[in-house]
């Protein structure tokens, strides 16, 4: 399994699916990362944490958590 946390600066993947559960889990799916959505991995904070992704014609700003409940599949 992969997650959007260990993604490289530039490269594509798709959601494969949301982990966990609770308001982490929502608050995640509220804001578009659902399955099957493309996500664009624009930057990284020096010590990864934040990243920021472009997703659905916005960008949003994760944290490295937040981004760890996230499997994806690259492109």
């Amino acid at each position: 399994m992969l997650y959007l946390s260990q993604l490289s600066i530039g490269e594509r993947c798709v959601v494969v699916s949301v982990k966990g559960e609770g308001a982490i889990r929502r608050r995640l799916l509220d804001m578009g990362i659902t399955s099957g959505t493309e996500i664009y991995l624009r930057k990284k904070a020096p010590f990864g944490d934040p990243i920021e992704i472009a997703l659905r014609g916005y960008e949003l700003t994760l944290r490295k958590a937040e981004a760890a409940r996230v499997e994806i599949e690259r492109l």
